[in-house]
This record gives C-alpha cells, structure tokens and sequence, in this order.
C-alpha cells in the first residue's frame, strides 16, 4: 500500500488524484500547516527532509517527492489506455514533458517564495514587494500556458492526460478560477471538464470542497 503525506487543497492533491485514477491502495496522512507549524515540519521532515507535500512513500518503503517525478513513476506500470502519460516516440510525449516540467519549475515555486515571504526577507515593505512580484510573474506565466493550448477539449488535444489534472487543481490556487474565466478561458474549460471526469470527481471535490 502506498502511503501519501498531504494536505487537503495543497499540491498532494494531484498525487492523491493519480492514486485513486489508477486504483492504487493508499492511505492519505494529513500534515499539518507547513507554514505555520514547526511541529508539522519536523515530524514531516522525518520523512522528506525539505517537509514538503507531495511525499509518497511507496509499497517497498521507496520515498518518493516531486510531483512531477511521482506523476511519471505511477504511469510506468500503468495500462497504455489508462495512462495519465503519453508514451514514449510520440509527439504528445514531448508536448507534455515540456508543460509537465514547466508547471513544475516555474509556476510552482512561485508558491513556495511568495506564500509565506517571511522565510526569505525581513520587514513587511520587502515581503509585500516580493509578494506582488512573484504574483505578477505567476500572472505572466499563466498566460503563456493558455497561449500555448490549441482547440482541443484536453491541454494536449484529443488525449486526457495529467496536464489536465494540473491545470484542474492549480487553477483553484491564487489568482483562482475568476481570473482564469477572464484571462485564460481554454485553461477554465480544461479544469471544468476534468472537475466533472466521473473518476476524479470524489477526489476533487474532497480538496476543494467550495
């Protein structure tokens, strides 16, 4: 059985919905406030010593992090019609391992600087100007992925995949789904639509349930 270290509406989430997409035994170990608790950070720390989520923790005891690493294990022994992955050769394959990384390395961290600015400066004047920055360039970075996509009801077209998902669960973090309504409309219809995928459905609505 696997054993996921998350928090409810955090990034665990993703990893949460791939389990339970492919039908993988889990148990779910809410941590507390990373943020706010030192107690959540060193008992989590025990585990992952960055204390951060996703931390999956495999049947063989293999501790697993990085979401995007955990998105392309999981896919490894999956059924080719039920991946979450596009094989390998394929023109997909490259489409996704270049937006998979990009969510990833680019617009990810932009959370982990400016929801908690405190670990970085000094000072509520810096913290505010690191804050909007970073929203800024989050902004900037959301824009470039709606401009990518094409007409398709999926992030790679015809073929369902774990962008999807991503798109599904990050567009419900700042600056949230009204701005993406207005400002990236293939990207909300993309997150509507894998919102609404029966399977997914449960797990979803568990971490955002508003």
């Amino acid at each position: 059985m696997y054993r996921l270290f998350g928090r409810t509406g955090w990034g665990s989430a993703l990893i949460e919905a791939q389990l339970v997409w492919y039908g993988r035994p889990f148990e779910f170990e809410e941590v507390g406030d990373l943020f706010k608790s030192a107690e959540a950070r060193e008992a989590l720390s025990r585990v992952n010593p960055l204390a951060q989520v996703p931390t999956l923790v495999l049947p063989d005891g293999t501790v697993m992090t990085e979401s995007a690493a955990i998105t392309l294990l999981l896919a490894d022994d999956a059924p080719a019609e039920r991946s979450l992955v596009p094989p390998a050769g394929t023109k997909e394959r490259a489409v996704f391992l270049r937006w998979l990384v990009f969510l990833v390395a680019n617009i990810y961290p932009t959370f982990t600087v400016a929801d908690d600015t405190s670990r970085w400066l000094t000072g509520e004047g810096p913290q505010k100007e690191l804050r909007e920055r970073f929203g800024d360039y989050r902004l900037r970075l959301w824009r470039q992925v709606e401009a990518s996509l094409g007409d398709g009801p999926w992030f790679l077209g015809q073929r369902f995949s774990a962008l999807d998902l991503y798109a599904a669960v990050m567009t419900r973090w700042t600056p949230r789904r009204p701005w993406f309504a207005e400002a990236a409309p293939k990207l909300t219809a993309i997150a509507a639509r894998t919102d609404a995928v029966a399977d997914l459905a449960g797990v979803l609505k568990r971490n955002f349930p508003g």
